[in-house]
């Protein structure tokens, strides 16, 4: 599931992208904002991409990889998962490395995932949940017009804010 932008590619994560996976999920300017196990090897890089192609095979998650066009490794990644039974909702994961902040990338990519999403999934909500410290991420979910669900409460994560985004009429 191939999607490109006017810098971007977003294509499917494999075994070429091991080194680029564990340097992404194990950023701990990344890190500080996510609850999770991070990979610390190789090895545990490639288990995460093999769960990550199981999960997609059935359907339960659609991941892409994020890379400049032109250039082969990846900068962040992106996806949509924990879908609702009937398919109308699902949530979007994203990250980025560092020194690609600010450069409107993740803005360009989340562009294309909600175009998908609405457009060819055909998904009515898409939820976002992040890191009541981590602004950048706030920032650009409201630069999307996605609206704070105060009302709403991560049962996993207190620390967490819920945004949603219904699909534009």
């Amino acid at each position: 599931m191939k999607l490109e932008t006017e810098r971007l590619i977003l294509s499917g994560i494999n075994e070429s992208h091991v080194e680029d996976i564990l340097k992404i999920r194990s950023n701990e300017v990344i890190n500080q904002y996510v609850k999770r196990k991070s990979p610390k090897t190789n090895y545990d890089a490639l288990e995460f991409i093999l769960h990550i192609k199981r999960k997609a095979q059935e359907k339960e998650i659609i991941f892409w990889g994020i890379s400049y066009k032109g250039y082969p490794n990846l900068i962040g990644t992106i996806c949509l998962w924990k879908f609702s039974e009937d398919r109308k909702t699902a949530e979007v994961g994203y990250e980025l490395l560092p020194d690609y902040h600010h450069k409107g990338i993740m803005s360009e990519a989340l562009n294309a995932i909600l175009e998908f999403g609405f457009n060819k999934l055909n998904l009515q909500n898409v939820l976002a949940f992040t890191n009541r410290l981590n602004t950048n991420s706030q920032l650009l979910l409201l630069k999307h017009h996605f609206v704070l669900e105060e009302s709403k409460k991560d049962e996993n994560n207190p620390d967490n804010f819920i945004f949603s985004l219904k699909k534009p009429l």
